[in-house]
């Protein structure tokens, strides 16, 4: 029988726990960077927004002859915000309700300029979306909408009421008066704060 001498032990031995201290030194390694194994996944979040909500300077024109400068609510972080858009009018009716709440909402249904849509902003008025003026026993100022206000989105009752309001389509007034084609009664539309920084939550009242 062959003697095993103690360096061939010795040897044997180094051999055998070579792979099992590399590991242990490769975890304290680990361990001194503050840096802990998991084997379960981490939600580290959504990635961050690269929506500014301002428009660079320079993408709006100053308005050509015969048009005026208006400001239009788009969506933008879950908010509405005005962007000034140039529309015509005609000359002759520059107060006129229908007059103006047919360019404001063409300007509504048209998908946002690339410096626009760069900066995040976009619209949830329908493109089909019409409007007309009142029948003959609607209030005041009422605004005829070709689909009715329950019928669409909140965010672009929101967007239609917030830029209505304040212009010759609502009489200059706070709140405008919006139905829909069918004989439903028309409602009161506010533009409040809460509708403008929450938008979802726009309701209507009655006249």
């Amino acid at each position: 029988m062959r003697t095993v001498t103690a360096r061939t032990a010795a040897r044997a031995a180094t051999r055998t726990l070579g792979p099992a201290l590399a590991l242990a030194l490769g975890l304290a390694a680990l361990a001194g960077c503050g840096i802990r194994g998991t084997a379960v996944p981490v939600d580290a979040g959504s990635a961050p927004s690269r929506a500014t909500c301002v428009v660079r300077s320079g993408a709006q024109s100053l308005p050509p002859s015969g048009s005026v400068a208006l400001s239009v609510q788009l969506v933008c972080g879950s908010q509405l915000l005005p962007v000034p858009r140039v529309m015509a009018l005609p000359e002759s009716t520059p107060e006129d309700a229908l007059a103006v709440a047919q360019a404001l909402l063409e300007e509504l249904r048209r998908a946002p300029s690339s410096p626009e849509a760069d900066a995040g902003f976009s619209t949830d008025v329908p493109l089909r979306l019409s409007v007309s003026g009142p029948r003959k026993d609607d209030p005041a100022g009422t605004l005829r909408l070709s689909r009715a206000p329950e019928e669409l989105p909140p965010l672009a009752v929101a967007q239609l009421a917030c830029t209505f309001t304040g212009t010759a389509a609502a009489g200059g007034k706070a709140a405008v008066v919006l139905g829909g084609p069918g004989d439903e009664a028309p409602k009161r539309f506010a533009c409040t704060d809460e509708v403008r920084t929450r938008p979802e939550t726009v309701r209507g009242t009655a006249v």
